[in-house]
């Protein structure tokens, strides 16, 4: 399973540092307020049996003695319930008393016949309530049943108050764990995000270390690190334009040599005819390679866009190799002109009919269209197709397919990476796919610009 990020674990820890904290709080102040409430009770009841105790007692010592006169002038109210035990006989005011008089733990009335006052928490028919043994004289006993509803209604009120609470904190916990994480994170999403940039081309782009003064030495460190690597890279693409550049000259004289041979093959002896057309190829082929590097190492890496007519372009690049200007297919609703760089969409046209022609078999149909607000270039080919291994590898720098024809070693290597390039410049991407019916089918996906 992945591993949640680290903002789901800082928000995650956040809630349960809240649910504990308001757990705990919860469980404390419930019970040092149902102590409280539950010991309050206790000695309202008690002070209640005292006197109620009195009063049964001066009715006791009355001729004849009645213990039902005697409950009878007690008032009890619609929550207590008082008893007498006389000699060993239960008494009351109320007929309803058998299930109270048997909830009446065994406990409490032995410590009430050895003389002594007691007070016991039970449940009386399902109903919480407390019952307090007074004893009177000789073989008499009070005892008063205190049903507490009222108290128990608001324990659980209470109890639900302190879990709804410990859910809301929960809850905010959360929310100030998500706005800590981001908080937090902020400085490290900037950073991302300029690495985007700079991957993306833009080495222009630093960081301001004192937007974050905690982060200012990674800030710095980063910069550093861009500052390094935008000289290395100006420098190796500098040497590339040099060493270009100063071998055009030569070319071109071994370009002009080579056609000199060429035009004389038929006064040259078959083997000396053959190194002079192997000789004209390789410096054909060694002057694009040397345009190609040229390209690569332009040091402007963002399209200049303007309006170009890319259905006609890509007809008219077609006409130029000897294939059929029909090849070219406009999806509907595409418009004609495009907001593209004219230069980087020929070159992207041209590099993929050739890589068709070369490498693919034949160049089976050329697509434009627009696809979710961008620009759709494809082109089909009646090849073998591109290995899986080998769909992202043949975009760079001197890659050659290995998979059938495309491993032939015709070309330089260079001509799907300019491509990648071109379509990075422009903010999209390359790619290639299998064509249904067979062949490969390479896709060139850029961000539409509105007009």
């Amino acid at each position: 399973m992945r591993r949640p990020g680290l903002r789901a674990r800082v928000t995650a820890g956040f809630a349960v540092g809240a649910l504990g904290a308001s757990t705990v709080v919860g469980v404390l102040s419930y019970q040092l307020t149902e102590r409280f409430l539950l010991a309050e009770r206790e000695a309202s009841a008690v002070r209640a049996v005292a006197q109620d105790a009195r009063i049964v007692a001066a009715g006791l010592d009355a001729e004849p003695p009645d213990a039902l006169a005697a409950l009878s002038s007690l008032d009890t109210g619609p929550n207590r319930r008082a008893l007498i035990r006389r000699d060993g006989r239960w008494y009351s005011s109320k007929a309803d008393t058998a299930n109270t008089i048997e909830d009446i733990p065994v406990e409490l009335v032995g410590l009430a016949e050895q003389g002594r006052p007691a007070i016991q928490r039970v449940r009386v028919a399902g109903t919480p309530a407390m019952v307090v043994a007074m004893p009177l004289s000789g073989d008499t006993y009070l005892y008063e049943v205190d049903f507490m509803r009222e108290l128990d209604r608001s324990l659980k009120v209470l109890a639900l108050v302190l879990t709804m609470v410990a859910a809301v904190t929960t809850g905010a916990g959360a929310l100030l764990g998500s706005w800590a994480a981001r908080r937090v994170l902020r400085p490290l999403t900037s950073i991302a995000d300029a690495a985007r940039e700079i991957a993306a081309g833009d080495h222009s782009t630093r960081l301001d270390p004192a937007a974050e003064p905690e982060l200012e030495r990674l800030t710095t460190s980063f910069n550093l690190m861009v500052d390094q690597l935008s000289r290395r890279m100006e420098r190796d693409r500098r040497f590339a334009a040099d060493v270009s550049h100063e071998l055009r000259s030569p070319l071109q004289t071994l370009a002009n040599a080579a056609s000199v041979l060429a035009r004389r093959r038929a006064h040259l002896d078959q083997r000396t005819a053959t190194a002079a057309a192997l000789l004209a190829e390789e410096v054909a082929r060694f002057q694009v390679l040397v345009t190609d590097l040229i390209e690569l190492s332009r040091s402007d890496r963002h399209a200049d866009r303007a309006a170009v007519d890319v259905p006609a372009l890509a007809r008219r690049l077609c006409q130029a190799r000897g294939l059929p200007p029909d090849l070219v297919g406009t999806a509907p609703a595409t418009d004609a002109i495009w907001q593209v760089d004219r230069r980087r969409i020929e070159q992207i046209l041209a590099n993929l009919l050739d890589n068709a022609q070369r490498h693919g078999g034949g160049v089976v149909a050329v697509r434009l269209a627009r696809r979710d607000g961008a620009y759709l270039i494809q082109v089909d080919d009646d090849g073998p197709g591109v290995s899986p291994d080998d769909r992202e590898a043949i975009f760079d720098r001197f890659v050659r397919g290995r998979s059938g024809a495309r491993g032939d070693g015709d070309g330089t290597g260079l001509g799907l990476a300019l491509v990648a390039q071109h379509a990075e410049a422009h903010g999209g991407r390359a790619g290639v796919a299998d064509r249904p019916g067979g062949g490969a089918r390479f896709e060139v996906v850029l961000p539409r610009v509105p007009s």
